[in-house]
């Protein structure tokens, strides 16, 4: 497609300049007594060919053109996507998230349009250039010194124009990021600014990020909007001289040559015309190029960062089936000054409910989120049915696992398409069957469309409990070895928690659980209850266990149920 926009491209070029030749020609039978009308309607005739010509070449170029813009950007944008799938927590906060989503959409927006408007130009501009000069070599030596002084010109304002509104481009980049961010933040938390009165707080946040924005987007502009006046001042300026030479050469001519010179000077004027075209179109391009190659220098940081987490090679082991075990574990966030997790040691057996407990910050999430490996351990090792997850392809270990965050994720779309989300088909007698056991059919069943009705974007459409619910159907639909619940009861009323344990444990039997609570009520029936402590196992057993030997427990214990209740469970 390239190759054919070259070749329209160099048509049109041809045929731009092949149009001064019969505008000489016409001068000299115009001049010259005698001519025939037939021969001066005749190269009229071509002049109108080639540009009709040139026209349906440009047209030609233009539609390949955006062709190849649209593929290039649909190209960026799957790679972006592909290559942040692949980041892993770590990598996404180092971008953000405000950040990722203007590159995946403004900066690569950009690039599509520098290419779609400018292939022409790029391609046409020097070859314009190039094939002008060629043709006015060996013209007069006035004419060609004041082409060179109109160049000379617009390169040094091209120049300055570069030096000032570069830096200016990069910021703007940075300034659409803020703005961004805001918009999302406001948009995201509505809820809590509407209930503490702060849409000022927020209209002035945005209206600083805005102004900012605006402002050094002024300055580029203005700097870049030097450009084209410059040019129409050039344009202007060259044929003036040119003409202005053209008299004083003519008056100083013997009458055989005044013709030859006139004639010369006409072709001239409209060859100087196409230099400085040439560099025209260049100019159009170093208005928009500046900002371009900062979007290109950003899609790049993304395309070509390097993921910290390495995918292994491992499918499925053939020792294990269901296990989780950790050894001498500890970690810490990236750029923290201290570990969150300290020397954590335990085992899972396959079809066993470990429940993790402790204080706020002690690390229960940090914990879970190693086995799925959203982060990895900085020392130790997190095993899987035997075998070390950094070993795992990461894909088939996430096979493996049903993971619900603690902050329930619905997706737009309806319900069994969240129930059933990740997986090619959708079952409806399954999806029922997992909205059940997770006690969701009491209120999906009052829905217009049951299992089909629909889902807002974030779940807006329904509440934090009813999230949840659905939240856990989804990991219950997958079926997986082992499950992972990151205190997603914590919106549930006691009743509602205690009977969907019951049905979860029913249910997925077979099923390795590891639930992260709150809530003693949650975990008292678990094979294995760990107590964490600052990031460290303060205790390990089972309730009765822990209510004898750990004072931990034993103060989460009973700062949420009296003695009688434990005792009577």
């Amino acid at each position: 497609m390239i190759s054919l926009s070259l070749v329209f491209i160099v048509m049109q070029v041809w045929l731009d300049l092949k149009m001064p030749d019969y505008m000489s020609a016409i001068t000299r039978l115009v001049e010259t007594p005698g001519s025939e009308m037939s021969e001066i309607l005749q190269n009229g005739g071509y002049m109108l060919l080639c540009a009709v010509g040139s026209m349906v070449a440009s047209v030609v170029t233009g539609f390949f053109a955006a062709r190849i813009a649209a593929s290039l950007a649909m190209t960026l944008r799957e790679k972006v996507f592909k290559k942040v799938m692949a980041f892993n927590n770590e990598e996404i906060g180092r971008f953000s998230t405000a950040s990722l989503i203007t590159r995946t959409t403004n900066d690569i927006t950009q690039v599509q349009m520098i290419v779609a408007m400018g292939l022409q130009a790029i391609i046409k501009a020097p070859i314009l250039l190039v094939w002008a000069i060629v043709k006015i070599a060996g013209k007069e030596w006035q004419w060609s010194l004041a082409t060179a002084g109109a160049v000379l010109v617009i390169m040094l304002v091209l120049l300055l124009a570069i030096f000032l509104a570069m830096p200016k481009f990069k910021k703007i980049q940075k300034l659409t990021d803020n703005l961004n961010r805001v918009t999302r933040e406001n948009l995201t938390g509505i809820r809590v600014v509407r209930a503490y009165n702060a849409e000022k707080y927020q209209e002035n946040k945005f209206k600083k990020a805005n102004e900012e924005l605006t402002s050094t987007n002024l300055f580029a502009n203005r700097v870049m909007a030097l450009l084209m006046p410059t040019m129409t001042l050039v344009t202007s300026g060259i044929s003036l001289a040119i003409y202005w030479i053209g008299a004083y050469l003519i008056h100083e001519a013997d009458m055989v040559s005044r013709l030859t010179i006139f004639s010369d000077m006409v072709v001239f004027s409209s060859y100087a015309m196409q230099v400085i075209m040439a560099f025209a179109l260049l100019t159009m391009m170093f208005i928009m190029l500046p900002r371009v190659m900062v979007s290109l220098q950003r899609i790049n940081e993304v395309i070509d960062a390097k993921v910290h987490m390495e995918n292994g090679k491992i499918a499925e082991p053939q020792n294990e089936k269901g296990t989780v075990e950790f050894r001498n574990v500890s970690f810490r966030y990236p750029g923290a000054g201290e570990d969150t997790l300290t020397d954590i040691s335990f085992k899972a057996q396959k079809g066993q409910t470990i429940a993790i407990i402790g204080t706020t910050a002690s690390g229960k999430s940090s914990l879970v989120n190693l086995i799925p490996r959203f982060y990895d351990a900085r020392v130790g090792d997190v095993l899987v049915d035997g075998i070390n997850v950094k070993s795992y392809d990461i894909h088939a270990l996430r096979e493996k696992i049903g993971y619900v965050s603690q902050k329930a994720v619905l997706f737009s779309g309806t319900v069994a398409s969240n129930v059933s989300y990740g997986q090619e088909s959708v079952d409806d007698v399954r999806v029922n069957s997992a909205v059940e056991t997770a006690q969701g059919m009491e209120f999906v069943s009052r829905m217009p469309d049951n299992i089909h009705s629909a889902i807002a974007q974030g779940g807006t459409n329904v509440s934090g409990g009813q999230k949840q619910r659905l939240s856990i159907a989804r990991a219950i639909y997958k079926d997986p070895e082992i499950y992972i619940f990151d205190d997603s009861f914590s919106a549930l009323d006691y009743k509602t928690d205690r009977i969907l344990r019951k049905a979860l444990a029913e249910k997925t039997k077979d099923a390795t659980k590891i639930i992260v609570a709150q809530r003693i009520g949650t975990i008292r029936d678990a094979d294995n209850i760990i107590v964490l402590e600052d990031g460290r196992i303060a205790g390990m057993g089972t309730h009765s266990e822990l209510m004898e030997n750990c004072p931990a427990y034993q103060e989460i214990a009973y700062s949420q149920l009296s003695k009688e209740e434990l005792n009577h469970g």
